[in-house]
């Protein structure tokens, strides 16, 4: 049976009942339940394949601007259930999506630009994402999408756990919290075939060994970081929560707009002065973002809803950034690292700006159509420079799903 019978961007209503159907089709196969609740009260959904206590778990939906896991994880499904080999020994379970609530605040329809995308962001702040809060907040203050998720862990005990992201422009990569041999072959054919750039300097995994172009394993808690002011760290993230058991977990990341520009592995002439460069643009346009805030304040009344919070965050972490920029050397000296952190550079008030415009938006505040102007100048400028173009959904889910089948299948050779 076809799980979403049109290819696009699924909502979490849509995911839920993809996934009952699916257990009502073959309820020998496939059971679907309630594992959590999140603050807001929205059910977390577990889809589980198979009854093997060698398990798989495929998580989406841990950031809510990265709307192509909900679709990649019904093809995984999908894929899992028509192969019965894939279900040999091994059982496979679905998380929905960790946080539905961001879910929910997140719009997504079918941008056909930046601009658009930009319109209807969200993404919270860190304590509040479910795989980062632990890297920031004591155990007794996690949100409950996190004791959620770390205890579908504890129960299935995964050899591999898959989360879902994806990035708004630029290319494809994976991060893996323990090497997995012979991955990078298949996720190259693969990034290859249906024409999706491999990003090889992602700043996400700046100063990460990598065991082939775009896939990095995380390094050893002992290493330096190379961006010391940034308040997480992966390896105190749910992550590692398989390590446990032995497991390790496999992050796989791909573009909605492409930027072959990404995966240029030449030396940059300046890489320290190119960061210098781009730490004083964020300081710049951080700086608009903040004399709008500072206007519209007094009048927005004390707003400290999730927009408010998530977009005051993004501009707390901009001191910081720049700083490590202009005084942390840099972690790679290729031109594909230092467009990974043009591109950072231009999210961070770029995302602020967006979020905070949603909420002058619902006032019908008078600043809003000066911020309304940035995030449209903004986004044009991201797309040229980048020369972005679309990466067709069935591009997207097909070459996530790949990674994913491939990343249980060698990682399993591991367990074997």
């Amino acid at each position: 049976m076809s799980l979403l019978p049109e290819l696009r961007y699924p909502t979490v209503t849509e995911l839920v009942a993809s996934a009952r159907a699916l257990a009502a089709h073959r309820p020998g196969v496939c059971a679907l339940r309630q594992v959590g609740a999140s603050r807001a009260g929205r059910p977390l959904h577990l889809l589980s394949m198979g009854h093997a206590r060698r398990a798989v778990l495929v998580v989406a939906g841990a950031h809510s601007n990265e709307p192509t896991g909900g679709a990649t994880l019904l093809a995984v499904a999908e894929r899992v259930l028509n192969d019965r080999e894939l279900r040999t020994d091994t059982s496979w379970h679905f998380l929905l999506c960790a946080d539905p609530d961001g879910a929910s605040l997140h719009v997504t329809p079918a941008p056909r630009s930046l601009f658009d995308y930009h319109l209807g962001f969200f993404r919270p702040a860190g304590p509040e994402q479910p795989e980062w809060s632990p890297s920031v907040l004591p155990p007794d203050r996690l949100p409950p999408e996190t004791r959620a998720l770390t205890g579908v862990i504890d129960e299935l005990r995964p050899y591999l756990q898959v989360t879902l992201h994806g990035t708004d422009l630029g290319g494809s990569w994976v991060q893996l919290t323990k090497d997995v041999p012979g991955l990078a072959e298949p996720f190259a054919k693969s990034a290859a075939e249906l024409n999706i750039p491999v990003e090889t300097g992602a700043s996400d995994a700046a100063g990460w060994p990598a065991t082939g172009p775009g896939v990095h394993v995380m390094p050893s808690p002992g290493a330096g970081a190379a961006y010391p002011s940034m308040p997480d760290d992966a390896r105190h993230s749910t992550w590692y929560h398989a390590h446990r058991y032995g497991g390790l977990t496999a992050v796989v990341e791909v573009p909605m707009w492409a930027s072959d520009l990404v995966d240029d592995p030449a030396p940059h002439p300046a890489p320290a002065a190119g960061l210098r460069q781009l730490a004083g643009r964020l300081l710049r346009d951080s700086r608009a973002v903040e004399e709008v805030l500072a206007d519209a304040l007094p009048r927005l009344q004390g707003d400290d809803g999730p927009l408010m919070r998530a977009a005051k965050w993004g501009l707390e972490l901009v001191p910081g950034l720049a700083a490590d920029w202009v005084h942390t050397p840099p972690a790679d000296n290729t031109r594909a690292y230092v467009g990974s952190v043009d591109a950072f550079a231009r999210r961070v008030p770029l995302r602020a700006a967006a979020m905070l415009l949603r909420v002058l938006q619902e006032t019908d505040d008078p600043a809003a159509p000066r911020l309304e102007r940035l995030v449209a100048t903004w986004s044009h400028a991201f797309a040229e420079r980048f020369r972005a173009r679309w990466v067709p959904l069935e591009h997207q889910v097909e070459h996530q799903s790949r990674t994913v089948v491939a990343a249980a299948l060698h990682a399993r050779d591991l367990t074997a």
